[in-house]
C-alpha cells in the first residue's frame, strides 16, 4: 500500500469526520428551532413558514452530510451473521468487496439519477413554493448528489487504510 494512497485517505476520512461532527451540532439547532416554533405558535399565535422550513432543511442537511460520517464510525447496519467471526483479513476482503460491487455502484447510480433534478433546480434558482419559504431550495437539492460523493470517497478511504492496517499489523503486504 503506498504511503500516498494512506495519507490521502487519512485526509479523507478527516475531511468526512470534521463534516460529521460540524453538522450534528444541527441536532441541537433543530430542537431549539422547534421550541422556538412552538412557543411562538402557542404563546404569541405567530408563525413563520422559513423558521419551520428551516427545521426540515436542518434535519435533511443531517440526514444526508452525516451518512459518511457514520461509515466512518463503523455505525452504519450491517446484517452480522458471518463477519464478526471472520479474520480480520476476511472482514477487510467483504469490506473490500462490499465496497467495489455494491456500495460504489450504488453511489453511482445515485449521483447519476439525482444529477440532473439537481441541475434543474439550479437552472431556476429553485426556492420554496411556499410565501415566506426559505430561497436556495437548489442548494438543499444539491446534498442529493454530495452525499453518494462523500459516501463513495468515504468508502474507498476506509478500504485503503483497512487494508494498510491489516498490512502493519501482520508485517506483510496485502
Amino acid at each position: 500500500m503506498s504511503v500516498t494512497a494512506e495519507r490521502v485517505a487519512q485526509s479523507v476520512d478527516r475531511f468526512v469526520c470534521l463534516v460529521g461532527r460540524t453538522v450534528s451540532w444541527l441536532c441541537l439547532a433543530m430542537v431549539v428551532v422547534t421550541g422556538v416554533v412552538v412557543i411562538l405558535r402557542y404563546l404569541f399565535d405567530v408563525g413563520w413558514i422559513w423558521l419551520q422550513e428551516s427545521v426540515t432543511w436542518m434535519h435533511a442537511s443531517v440526514f444526508l452530510l452525516a451518512a459518511a460520517y457514520t461509515l466512518s464510525l463503523d455505525e452504519h447496519v450491517r446484517v452480522d451473521v458471518l463477519y464478526s467471526g471472520m479474520s480480520p483479513r476476511r472482514q477487510v476482503i467483504v469490506d473490500t468487496l462490499g465496497t467495489l460491487f455494491l456500495l460504489l455502484p450504488t453511489c453511482g447510480w445515485m449521483v447519476w439519477t439525482a444529477w440532473d433534478y439537481m441541475l434543474a433546480s439550479w437552472h431556476v434558482m429553485e426556492s420554496s413554493q411556499e410565501t415566506g419559504g426559505l430561497h436556495g431550495l437548489f442548494l438543499l437539492k444539491t446534498l442529493i448528489v454530495v452525499t453518494p460523493m462523500l459516501i463513495g470517497i468515504e468508502a474507498v478511504a476506509i478500504v485503503v487504510l483497512r487494508w494498510a492496517r491489516l498490512a502493519d499489523r501482520t508485517g506483510d503486504p496485502p
